[in-house]
């Protein structure tokens, strides 16, 4: 055992270093965590300037509303809200919008941040990031077409990255069956409730191009979960999508437009325009609670807010994570399409 002495110090000073380390990691400043009234000082007319672009865009452009709330959700699936949707493609860089589940993302909800973040930039310069602005752009919508309010924190930081490659596996698609959906909300940390709530407030304002759900409405057997009237009133709307891919439908077939509980009541009706949703009515799963939110509007519209709550701090970025876009749809200082994968 004479080299005892020799490996006890070996083991002092391994020790001795680990604890370095954890103090080190102990003292290291934590992000600034989101709070309601980060702009309090920066920008004091924030949500002022942010009011008078939005009323006027969703009275002129009713589809404002559900063109935002897409796209922030599809913002935030994937790597979480930092506006990386946002970010235009160029020669280096395919970005997360050009990926093929994004290029229907309706002009509506880029022209609402573009409007509202040049009025900041403005206002205040340099402050208000793109991300917020997506944010909190969404929610005044809602709250404008008749949905439920529900809390914003402030203080995200848009983020370095937006690539195509990124997408895949985060979104649902029309296709998918209820075991893909629920599998994909679940890995993004929410349970079946939370999935029910925020598709329904999605899709209750929203709409959708005839190739979603063409499958359903055309060939030798239409799917027979389709209500006969709607499925006469949507092939003859999508009669011509083949060569008009712009044609589209909403979601809510009976108050398209405003935000309420009617698009479960459609469900249990058979007048679900896109198949995942009618599945929602089906699925032993899904459908206590479509029949619930169908009861009881107040009960729906505090899920979805509690659930919008949720996904808005979903991984965000703070701090120097991210950076304050000058604009929203190009890297301050990344011209290659933000940091490499």
């Amino acid at each position: 055992m004479a080299n005892s002495p020799l490996l006890l110090q070996l083991i002092i000073l391994l020790l001795s270093s680990l604890s370095s380390a954890k103090t080190s990691t102990q003292n290291r400043p934590l992000p600034p965590p989101l709070t309601t009234d980060y702009y309090a000082k920066s920008c004091p007319r924030f949500h002022q300037v942010v009011q008078t672009i939005v009323i006027p865009k969703q009275s002129s452009t009713p589809t404002t509303a559900a063109a935002t709330l897409r796209l922030f959700f599809h913002d935030c699936m994937v790597g979480g809200c930092d506006a990386s949707v946002l970010i235009a493609s160029n020669a280096y860089n395919k970005a997360e919008r050009d990926m093929d589940i994004n290029e229907s993302l309706a002009g509506d909800g880029f022209d609402i941040v573009t409007r509202v973040k040049t009025a900041l930039e403005i206002e205040c310069p340099g402050v208000v990031s793109c991300s917020d602005v997506l944010a909190v752009a969404t929610r005044d919508l809602i709250l404008q077409i008749g949905g439920p309010h529900y809390e914003i924190k402030f203080g995200r930081k848009d983020g370095l990255e937006s690539k195509a490659t990124n997408v895949e596996g985060k979104l649902g698609r029309a296709n998918m069956t209820m075991n893909d959906i629920i599998r994909i909300f679940e890995s993004h940390k929410y349970n079946i409730r939370e999935m029910v709530a925020l598709m329904g407030g999605g899709h209750t304002i929203g709409f959708a191009h005839c190739k979603e759900f063409r499958s359903r409405l055309f060939g030798p057997k239409p799917d027979p979960s389709v209500h006969p009237k709607l499925l006469e009133r949507l092939k003859a709307m999508c009669a011509n999508s083949s060569s008009d891919p712009t044609v589209s439908a909403f979601l809510d077939p009976i108050s398209a437009g405003n935000f309420d509980n009617m698009i479960f009541k459609n469900l249990l009706n058979g007048l679900g325009v896109l198949g995942t949703d009618q599945a929602m009515a089906s699925d032993p799963r899904t459908r206590p609670f479509v029949e619930e939110y169908a009861r009881d509007q107040v009960v729906f519209f505090r899920d979805f807010a509690r659930a919008m709550e949720k996904t808005s701090v979903y991984q965000v970025k703070t701090g120097n994570q991210g950076e304050v876009r000058r604009r929203c749809d190009a890297f301050n200082n990344h011209p290659k399409g933000g940091k490499s994968a």
